[in-house]
């Protein structure tokens, strides 16, 4: 194979890791190797053979992603405003009508990402920011969008970080005012022990907070009705922002369900909580400031939900189930059609990089008439069973189709679909976008029509 061998892959995939960190300066730093070895007291934690396959390179995958989530702490505002300030005559103190001299400037939808304080897991941030010109300058656009990412580069809080873009933004292009709408979406965090009650858990917590400067300072002047006039499009009114310094926390992982670890993971390790404070502290912030405080605890909480073995279920009872067959003689009757449940929800943690990942799956089996189809319940089960692990969604797909196969005769598809937090983390940043795998035994194997008639049950739209 030569260039394409396994070892010179292998050696290549080594190599890209290392580049992107050498890009960035942080290969040699001591701070990346102290990610690096917190990992794998966290994996270990976990239950893991930090040495198999998949496992590897997780600790530099997951140092390199953290210390390209916050390169925000070493940046200069100054250093990207100054440099894109254009005069533009007849722009002056004034405040105009939007459209002409000194009117009101908007740019939408600015899709990042951050990294949230309470919990160390990213969210996804779609900013608007406005601003009305003043001083006869005007900023390069592309400048906006860089300064949301300075201070989304960082461990947030949605309102915070509306907060400091609007002040930086006020304070280097001197503008008549600065408005700042963020949509911030946040995974949620699972009661395990609910998730059987609520037959269509929420995959995504959002929240809307805004931020104003100079006129818009005050949250009933007329100028922001004009500007959430250009964003009545994407449903964004007043009534719907979060109150500034609400006492709901916004973050799933403080919510009353979360707050307590269920008995079956036992009490907090005290050796991974130091591991999380070590890896804060790599990242230059201080563990002790008042809101990372419990943000080790609550980290190790959330990745406990992924131990090896931790869901209390034993797959010897599922593999021993009979499904009822009627009848004097209990044989089924040759003829087989189509049964399939949908959108079965799950949750689990990607293997290569630690960061969550969430959808639906859908099972299509062929079962012989007078036979009674599997129920839902014990179908949930299993995708529990297997998602609720360090996993790579193309594993989990092939595990729940085999262990299935055995219970419902051998004909069995299933089609897993997933947004995953490690492609709008990271150098990646695509936002909305979602995977697709699918895992096919029997007569499904063999059989397109059969394939394409279970693909056409499918729901068009994502509901995850």
């Amino acid at each position: 194979m030569g260039a394409l061998d396994k070892g010179n892959f292998d050696l290549e995939l080594e190599d890209s890791l290392k580049l992107g960190l050498i890009k960035l300066g942080l290969e040699e730093e001591p701070r990346t190797a102290q990610i690096e070895d917190a990992v794998r007291v966290l994996l270990q934690g976990l239950g893991e053979d930090i040495n198999r396959e998949g496992l590897k390179k997780t600790p530099l995958r997951v140092a390199k992603a953290f210390r390209e989530g916050t390169t925000g702490y070493k940046q200069n505002i100054r250093d990207i405003v100054q440099g894109a300030l254009f005069p533009e005559a007849g722009v002056d103190k004034r405040l105009g009508h939007a459209g002409g001299a000194g009117g009101l400037v908007i740019v939408r939808d600015l899709d990042h990402f951050s990294y949230c304080e309470s919990c160390l897991l990213p969210f996804q941030v779609k900013c608007h920011v406005g601003y009305v010109p003043s001083g006869q300058q005007v900023v390069g656009l592309s400048k906006l969008s860089r300064v949301v990412d300075v201070f989304a580069k960082r461990l947030q809080d949605p309102q915070r970080l509306a907060d400091e873009v609007c002040s930086a933004l006020h304070h280097g292009i001197r503008p008549a005012g600065v408005a700042v709408v963020a949509e911030c979406h946040h995974i949620h965090f699972p009661n395990l022990e609910s998730l059987f009650l609520d037959s269509k858990p929420e995959g995504w917590i959002k929240v809307l907070v805004s931020s104003g400067s100079g006129v818009f300072e005050d949250d009933g002047a007329s100028i922001w009705s004009e500007f959430l006039g250009l964003l009545k499009c994407r449903d964004l009114t007043p009534d719907k922002f979060r109150k500034r310094n609400s006492a709901d926390h916004w973050c799933p992982s403080q919510a009353t369900s979360c707050t307590k670890i269920p008995a079956s993971l036992g009490s907090v390790n005290l050796g991974m909580v130091s591991a999380v404070a070590s890896i804060i502290r790599s990242l230059g912030e201080d563990p002790l400031r008042k809101e990372l405080v419990g943000t080790p605890a609550r980290f190790v909480r959330w990745i406990m939900n992924f131990q090896n073995s931790n869901l209390e279920m034993k797959l010897n009872g599922f593999l021993s189930y009979k499904p009822e067959t009627p009848g004097s003689n209990g044989e089924a009757k040759f003829s087989k059609k189509l049964h399939y449940e949908l959108g079965l929800p799950f949750w689990s943690q990607c293997e290569h990089h630690l960061l969550p990942f969430h959808g639906v799956v859908h099972i299509g089996y062929f079962f012989g008439e007078g036979v009674n189809p599997i129920g839902k319940y014990l179908l949930q089960s299993i995708v529990h069973f297997y998602g609720f692990k360090l996993q790579v969604q193309e594993r989990l797909t092939r595990q729940i189709a085999e262990t299935l196969a055995p219970l419902l005769g051998g004909d069995i598809m299933v089609v897993a679909e997933a947004s995953h937090t490690c492609m709008i983390s990271r150098g990646i940043e695509k936002f909305g976008s979602s995977t697709a795998t699918i895992a096919v035994l029997g007569r499904f194997s063999t059989d397109s029509g059969a394939r394409a008639l279970f693909l056409e049950s499918l729901p068009s739209t994502n509901n995850f």
